[in-house]
């Protein structure tokens, strides 16, 4: 058969910018290691499948290697391809994952698209001299996510001379780590590792912002905020902490139009 497939730069708009992710919508589920295959053959941070169902779609997350809980940016690019080449009328996107529950994306203005995604749960812990070894640079303070480690630093430049250990990082009991300190011309920067899942660094991730957004909203004593990942890409968002939720928000271009043959 052959499935036709979209490659998005997501938060981003420019070409080459923020980050790529691969999705395709189908008519019923393909086999999970067919599913697989095509996200290691792809060798994009994720690639995302997406079925019809009432009233959405059900939509799942691969990256090179495995399966994800949650993914930003692909949901991100999902919407874009409904919004623009499955004629979906609506401003909302109703997607169902079997992981994470219901999300939504709101098509704005400006090709702005802003998902509504779960907040991360966010525990205070003793810094980690593994992870300080793996990322090289002793934090200010050190959290657990449901599935990752944020690292607080005093400035942007901290983040950005950030030189991780990846065979060290693959070795931690965790998805990844999640590093941030505040931003000058933005509210809060990033940087974010997860070689466990075959991305040693990830250019930009929507689902660390659940996590970042909580973190940041009291300290910054801000609901909405500007945030910007500093990846060689790099990519830029806008979140807001609604308590149990957040919204974080985003652009997107078309970089690839094909066919799969499966």
């Amino acid at each position: 058969m052959r499935q036709k497939i979209y490659q998005i730069d997501a938060f981003t708009n420019k070409l080459f910018g923020g980050n790529p992710a691969a999705v395709c919508i189908l008519e019923k589920w393909l086999p999970d290691e067919t599913m697989q295959n095509i996200a290691a053959e792809n060798n994009l941070a994720e690639t995302a499948f997406a079925v019809p169902i009432e009233k959405g779609y059900e939509l799942r997350w691969f990256t090179p290697e495995l399966e994800v809980d949650l993914c930003g940016h692909a949901t991100l690019a999902t919407a874009f391809v409904l919004f623009n080449f499955y004629d979906h009328n609506e401003n909302t996107i109703r997607f169902v994952s079997p992981r994470s529950g219901e999300l939504t994306v709101v098509k704005g203005v400006d090709g702005w698209m802003t998902m509504d995604f779960p907040t991360d749960d966010l525990d205070s812990v003793s810094n980690i001299p593994a992870i300080n070894e793996a990322i090289g640079r002793v934090p200010l303070e050190t959290f657990k996510g449901k599935t990752d480690y944020l690292l607080i630093y005093e400035t942007r430049k901290d983040i950005e001379d950030l030189k991780p250990n990846f065979h060290l990082l693959d070795q931690l009991d965790c998805r990844g780590v999640i590093a941030s300190a505040k931003g000058d011309s933005v509210d809060f920067v990033s940087r974010a590792f997860f070689p466990q899942c075959g991305i040693p660094e990830d250019p930009v991730t929507g689902s660390a912002h659940t996590t970042l957004t909580p973190y940041w909203s009291p300290r910054l004593g801000k609901t909405s905020m500007t945030a910007k990942q500093l990846s060689a890409r790099g990519g830029n968002l806008t979140c807001e902490f609604l308590g149990d939720r957040v919204k974080i928000s985003g652009q997107a271009v078309c970089y690839l139009i094909g066919e799969i043959t499966i």
